[in-house]
């Protein structure tokens, strides 16, 4: 067994309970151990993913107006290793006071938080790479931190639309191949799961995961 094998057997994502909210990256809590943070768009399926992943229906709770909640929830997995909600970026009825906020919220935390060890970005299989996507790769790309593309919803297309646009986009990200993944996703049929599970083990687990390609999984 190797051991990346090993690591992925590790943890157990039903065990996740929610910790604590921070208002800002200052009240977040203290900064050791491992942490993985979930980031997309407003009703990209950010929540739903993180619910699906952990088998529990209302742990990561989704806001009836999108992009309203601007908190970071984090959620424990054991004493040093978590799962991070971050909150929705790119939703157009949000103030552009509130936006330049946590956009600054976002980049400080990508940039400064020690513990972070890889970020799982969520994007609509329909509209992905929009331009709030794409200041996120930028800012992570900054940091230096690996990246996991789910393309959500991914039932939502037939399976040659979805592989041609998952294709697409491991192409255009072809560049940074090192630092990014790319998978389909689908919380309504459970598709692409083990693939993220094995994904957050590696991170979570693995003490030279920046030294590592990210694993492409049997979506790719």
């Amino acid at each position: 067994m190797t051991d990346f094998q090993a690591a992925t057997e590790t943890l157990n994502f039903r065990k996740a309970a929610f910790l604590q909210s921070a208002s800002a990256i200052e009240n977040a809590p203290t900064d050791f151990g491992s942490e993985v943070a979930f980031a997309g768009r407003s009703n990209s399926g950010k929540s739903s993913a993180i619910n699906t992943l952990t088998h529990q229906g209302k742990l990561a709770r989704t806001s009836r107006t999108p992009g309203r909640t601007q908190l970071i929830n984090f959620f424990s997995l054991s004493e040093h290793q978590r799962l991070v909600d971050l909150p929705g970026y790119g939703f157009a009825k949000v103030p552009l006071a509130v936006k330049k906020k946590w956009n600054q919220q976002l980049e400080r935390y990508l940039q400064y938080r020690e513990s972070l060890r890889g970020l799982v970005m969520l994007m609509d299989i329909r509209h992905p790479l929009t331009e709030p996507d794409r200041q996120m790769l930028s800012w992570a790309e900054a940091a230096s931190m690996p990246v996991h593309i789910l393309l959500t919803k991914a039932d939502k297309l037939k399976r040659g639309p979805a592989q041609s646009t998952l294709l697409s986009v491991r192409e255009e990200l072809s560049t940074q191949s090192d630092l990014i993944s790319v998978q389909l996703f689908s919380s309504l049929k459970r598709q692409g799961v083990d693939t993220l599970g094995r994904q957050l083990n590696h991170w979570l687990t693995d003490s030279s995961v920046f030294d590592d390609a990210p694993d492409q999984g049997e979506d790719g």
